[in-house]
């Protein structure tokens, strides 16, 4: 695939610039330069012809990444994306907030910096919308069946759009006042900014799907009616119920989960007027958490005009090279710096908070933390090492454990796994008669390659379901993320 010699000749990974910080962190603009294009045929050249290209297992789309790279490397752009297209509804979001698990399965990436295979994506689609080639395509013809999608995600976006395809007549229901999900109100736009959701949400209405948004499921609409009323449901949801921190003063005024404040600057960006609403300007700001979360966390307040960032992280600092019980072709831990980190701040490792301290107001103005000791596989705050940091905000990004139950009712409730998650059998279908669940909500926080692909599975299971056989491409099953295989 592409240049037989391009992995001999090139041998160094090539990226698009960052903008400049000063200038970056004055606007929500995405944080990259333009690209130039022949760096990006010299690096999709470098794509080998490696006879297994494990770059498919990193992968749990299974894109057809070699094609693509040989046909970005030829200059045949609309076959590329074409390519691109057949494993991977939205690429856009994918090359944009994926950490590639793919470039850590790349057989180059054994002896050589990876193939830049993100670059390459995020490149052949944003063409295609330049040039007009992304089209609607709606069905031939309509099955004459209903399929009622709770959740505007990545997981529950690909299920309608699969769906709709397919000839069903979708609707999707969310409880937020536009359409996105995570996309929308999770992602700052430096990031991923929203034009390209609103991009791929014209092309799906054109094809047909129906969107509700300012619907929630449970209270406008109870469970019971929205089955009543379609002959499938799909359960997106996503997992939001962040993971606390049960420490003393956690109730003090200044304390917010990650996503109560990006939800809010997410607003704010879109030109919503949002009523007292959670901002970092001028103050001290912690971020708990050394996660994605977190990261979007720093940039943000950044861009808000904080006086200074703190991000705490429980854990070691990350090494730089791939550890040993994480080979080639795994996804490793290694240390990273994100756009959000070279904005400013201070990172610092092995800290565990002992308690949030308040001023005479009752709000937040510092917080005790302790260095983390291992004590039998558990980690502690280490007696005798506590120290003060000041803050004036404090944001908890330590993760989600699961989707929300409490709108359902015991008889439509899903059967959930020890995890929290609803369970669901190969064909992403629940203990409820219908009813199919797909993304987050079964799996757990995770990737928005994982959301897509089991958006594209769960279509399959209720195209199966409502017409006796499918045509629809399942690229992973509940039982291949039960026992970590993903797609050849």
């Amino acid at each position: 695939m592409a240049d037989p010699k391009g992995f001999l000749k090139v041998t160094e990974r090539e990226l698009p610039a960052r903008r400049p910080v000063p200038v970056r962190i004055m606007d929500w603009k995405e944080v990259y330069e333009p690209g130039d294009k022949n760096v990006l045929r010299r690096q999709a050249g470098r794509c080998m012809d490696c006879g297994v290209p494990f770059c498919h297992q990193g992968c749990p789309l299974g894109n057809l990444i070699p094609e693509w790279n040989d046909l970005t490397w030829r200059g045949a752009d609309r076959s590329a994306i074409e390519r691109l297209h057949a494993t991977n509804n939205f690429p856009e979001f994918t090359g944009r907030l994926c950490p590639a698990p793919c470039e850590s399965a790349c057989v180059l990436g054994i002896n050589q910096p990876a193939v830049t295979i993100k670059q390459v994506e995020v490149s052949i689609i944003d063409e295609a919308f330049a040039q007009g080639w992304v089209e609607a395509h709606p069905p031939e013809r309509l099955t004459g069946k209903t399929v009622a999608v709770v959740g505007s995600g990545p997981a529950g976006l690909a299920a309608a759009q699969q769906l709709t395809r397919a000839g069903h007549t979708v609707a999707v229901f969310e409880r937020d006042d536009r359409i996105g999900g995570l996309l929308r109100y999770g992602i700052p736009d430096f990031k991923m900014e929203k034009r390209h959701v609103e991009a791929r949400l014209r092309q799906m209405q054109e094809e047909g799907t129906r969107f509700r948004a300012g619907v929630e499921i449970g209270k406008d609409i109870s469970w019971t009616d929205l089955r009543a009323r379609y002959d499938a449901v799909v359960l997106a949801t996503g997992a939001t119920v962040p993971r606390d921190l049960s420490v003393p003063g956690r109730e003090l005024d200044g304390v917010h989960f990650a996503m109560e404040y990006l939800v809010e600057s997410n607003k704010v960006a879109a030109g919503d007027a949002v009523a007292n609403q959670i901002t970092a300007e001028g103050k001290h700001v912690i971020v708990i958490g050394g996660g994605d979360t977190g990261a979007d966390c720093i940039g943000t307040a950044h861009r808000q005009g904080a006086l200074s960032v703190t991000n705490l992280a429980i854990g070691k600092q990350p090494g730089s090279e791939r550890p040993e019980h994480q080979p080639w072709p795994m996804m490793p831990t290694v240390f990273e710096v994100q756009s959000a980190h070279e904005e400013g701040g201070e990172r610092q490792y092995l800290a565990s908070t002992v308690e949030f301290l308040s001023n005479d107001a009752g709000e937040v103005r510092a917080l005790r933390v302790a260095e983390t000791e291992y004590v039998d596989g558990r980690r502690v705050p280490k007696s005798g090492t506590e120290r003060e940091i000041p803050a004036d905000l404090v944001l908890i990004a330590m993760g989600f454990t699961g989707p929300e139950t409490a709108s359902f009712t015991d008889d439509t409730r899903p059967e959930t796994t020890d995890r929290g998650a609803f369970e669901r059998d190969g064909a992403y279908a629940s203990s409820v008669p219908g009813v199919f669940v797909a993304g987050d909500a079964g799996r757990g926080q995770s990737l928005i390659v994982w959301a897509i692909a089991e958006g594209r599975a769960a279509a399959a299971g209720v195209d199966e379901y409502l017409m006796g056989s499918t045509v629809l491409p399942s690229p992973v099953t509940p039982s291949d993320v039960a026992i970590g295989l993903q797609p050849a």
